[in-house]
């Protein structure tokens, strides 16, 4: 699984957070390390020797595949320090010597300590694991032939491969690759994550991925703006609302509706109400739009209703609207009703659905005067910004931001990497989950999770990362215990949320 740095940005920046910074912002630290005399090739070089070293005997011939930046000094850095470790470590220079004074220092240096430079990639051959120093996070073009076919050479090799800062050909921002990316067993990245790491293909290049901070002081890090992103990690101190008091009762943790279920899919609407009610709501409702079945027999605590009746219902605190709700005329006369009640909301599925078709939802969504949530897949994404799912793709991260704006809402942009947005441009970005939760009802299970955290008082950006970070630790606790990935259930999903959301409270 990803790396486990802890982060909440919420509520202001601790020294937990791992922030997902722009390049701009990256220069600037590697300008103030030279500045202060920090020579950054060497730290990020002794970084890679020692994930090598704590992996790798001796007996492990390495290969060092280095560009002509900074990134493949880097590896030959890493390379010589192997050397002198009793390693076997060669070097192959596929693009040509190096091109900054840095990396012409570092191949002298491999050179010194007895490395071997190969002349062709006819004898790479008999590697443990690969190096992959060709291009760092700077690259923005496409990649044109010669490179194109070095990156495809390398993915060639008959070895695991650890990527350096990024796996070279993908876009380190978007998970995009360019339009070929090296495809990495590990990748250690330096400094900060990178958002493209986590999200779009990223993950899928990536393989495990590791942050080197190289022992930088935070005060180098520009002025952390309000746009920013961070990796999703919240911490209970963060979010002491959600501790329980003895002399308490189950009004102190509120009442979720969730109004869907239409004829064929009352399932969804249950599994939504489950989840809510694993997550700690005090009391939670079910309202259907086509016959509400009389009981739920494996959580007969549920209260099961016809929807017209449950929004007219008083007490309630939070509204789930979307599992199961279908797209006719009753299903947008339920969502402007549930609108009309100015409870905080989780808008999933066809509610989405029918924001993106009618701009009189939309903009009682915008105005709304409680805080709501939407929680669209790539599908629904795409509808909601009337744009095709590759364009909305393309950039996650802008596209979960242009959405929290344009609805003035909190947005969970489902999918690898789920992002979560607020108004204003600030997001986190989820490491947590696995592809076992590709799977039918797992949205419906989240919009459950985060209903009951709303009512128990998250404030809705936090609760929404909250859900999505328990019900991915969940499944990848689960996948351990060789519960899935593949098969995988919601219902198992929102159980595994459920442990372990009182693990996270126990900070076990």
């Amino acid at each position: 699984t990803a790396h486990s740095a802890h982060a909440d940005g919420a509520l202001g920046r601790t020294a937990h957070m791992m922030p997902l910074l722009d390049l701009d912002s990256i220069r600037a630290i590697e300008r103030a390390a030279g500045e202060h005399g920090v020579d950054l090739m060497a730290r990020a070089g002794l970084a890679i020797a020692e994930w090598i070293a704590a992996r790798h005997h001796e007996d492990a011939p390495i290969l060092a595949v280095a560009g002509r930046g900074n990134n493949g000094g880097d590896a030959l850095v890493a390379g010589a320090l192997l050397l002198a470790r009793g390693y076997r470590v060669d070097a192959l220079l596929p693009m040509g010597e190096p091109g900054s004074m840095e990396a012409i220092a570092a191949l002298h240096a491999f050179r010194a300590a007895g490395g071997n430079v190969l002349s062709s990639w006819d004898q790479a051959h008999g590697y443990a694991l690969a190096l992959d120093g060709l291009f760092g996070i700077g690259l923005c073009r496409p990649l044109q032939d010669s490179a194109r076919r070095t990156v495809e050479r390398l993915n060639d090799l008959a070895c695991p491969i650890l990527a350096l800062d990024c796996p070279s050909g993908l876009d380190a921002w978007t998970g995009q690759p360019k339009p070929v990316a090296v495809r990495a067993a590990a990748t250690l990245s330096f400094i900060c994550p990178k958002p493209g790491l986590y999200t779009g293909d990223g993950r899928d290049y990536c393989g495990d991925i590791r942050i080197a901070s190289l022992g930088l002081p935070e005060a180098w890090t520009p002025t952390w703006p309000a746009n920013s992103g961070e990796l999703n990690q919240p911490e209970p101190q963060r979010l002491p609302m959600l501790a329980r008091r003895h002399n308490s009762h189950k009004g102190s943790y509120g009442s979720v509706a969730v109004v869907g279920g239409a004829n064929g899919m009352a399932g969804a609407a249950l599994l939504a109400a489950r989840a809510a009610l694993l997550m700690g709501a005090g009391k939670v409702f079910a309202g259907f739009l086509g016959e509400a079945p009389p009981l739920d027999g494996h959580y007969p605590e549920l209260m099961l209703r016809d929807a017209a009746s449950l929004l007219d219902e008083a007490g309630l605190t939070v509204l789930a609207v979307g599992p199961g709700l279908g797209q006719g005329a009753s299903a947008a006369l339920a969502l402007a009703h549930a609108l009309e009640r100015q409870l905080p909301c989780v808008l999933d599925a066809d509610a989405l659905n029918l924001l993106a078709a009618d701009a009189n939802l939309a903009e009682r969504v915008r105005q709304h005067p409680a805080p709501c949530v939407l929680t669209p897949h790539p599908g629904e994404a795409a509808r909601l910004l009337n744009s095709r799912i590759a364009d909305s793709q393309a950039d996650r991260v802008a596209s979960a931001r242009l959405l929290a704006e344009r609805f003035q809402a909190v947005v969970v942009l489902k999918g690898a990497g789920s992002l979560i947005a607020r108004p204003g441009g600030h997001y986190r970005l989820n490491p947590t989950g696995h592809a076992g939760m590709a799977a039918a009802g797992q949205g419906d299970t989240l919009t459950g999770l985060i209903a009951g955290l709303l009512a128990q008082g998250a404030p809705a950006f936090d609760a929404a990362a909250l859900a999505v970070w328990l019900a991915g630790r969940g499944a990848e606790r689960l996948a351990r215990r060789g519960v899935g990935p593949i098969g995988l259930t919601a219902s198992e999903t929102a159980q595994a949320a459920r442990a372990e959301f009182n693990r996270w409270l126990r900070q076990d």
